[in-house]
């Protein structure tokens, strides 16, 4: 019998479970905060977001795991970065509603930022914070870095909670820059891991 914190690919099914995962886990991160400022019905929109985040960009594009608790997403290099479609644009328009200039504005900055060389990203990693300190991120992280590895390729992500960044550097990366975000926007850590043999 499989361990809860095994990572396994995500199937069709598994969205509705996953996103409110994700929603719980990413309930006091900064920059969901602040693209998400209105505290009631935060919750459900969160949940909506990974919704979009999962079935239009890296479930399609991405290689994308979970445990019983937490869920990470990926893109391996040569990934063809998708503009979304109309519906997909409502949706996000109306789930972001007045703040959705935020997140033109947050895209464009991380996009000058990120690094050019052929890397795997970590655009999602999070788990439930009733599991949280029981291996599930961590068995998430282990996995995909093992495939950047296997593949002799460095791991690129960006963490807006800077109480992630150690749990980050326990597993080889080290900061490279910080974005800040204006208008009240969070800082951005930018984070690398060069491959390992």
């Amino acid at each position: 019998m499989q361990s809860p914190n095994t990572p396994e690919p995500v199937e069709s099914g598994d969205a509705p479970h996953l996103t409110r995962t994700l929603a719980r886990a990413f309930a006091d991160d900064p920059m969901m905060r602040w693209l998400f400022p209105a505290e009631e019905g935060r919750a459900d929109r969160l949940a909506q977001w990974f919704d979009v985040m999962l079935t239009h960009k890296y479930g399609p594009l991405g290689h994308c795991e979970h445990t019983g608790a937490a869920a990470a997403f990926w893109t391996p290099p040569g990934t063809a970065e998708q503009h979304p479609d109309e519906k997909t644009l409502a949706r996000i328009n109306d789930l972001l509603g007045e703040h959705v200039a935020r997140l033109g504005e947050m895209l464009e900055l991380v996009g000058k930022e990120t690094p050019q060389e052929p890397h795997w990203y970590l655009a999602v990693l999070g788990a439930d914070p009733a599991a949280q300190g029981h291996g599930h991120g961590a068995a998430l992280l282990r996995s995909g870095l093992a495939k950047a590895d296997a593949a002799g390729l460095p791991v690129h992500l960006e963490s807006s909670k800077q109480s992630n960044l150690a749990f980050y550097a326990h597993f080889g990366f080290t900061v490279r820059g910080e974005i800040h975000v204006p208008a009240g926007g969070p800082t951005l850590w930018s984070m690398w891991r060069e491959a390992r043999a």
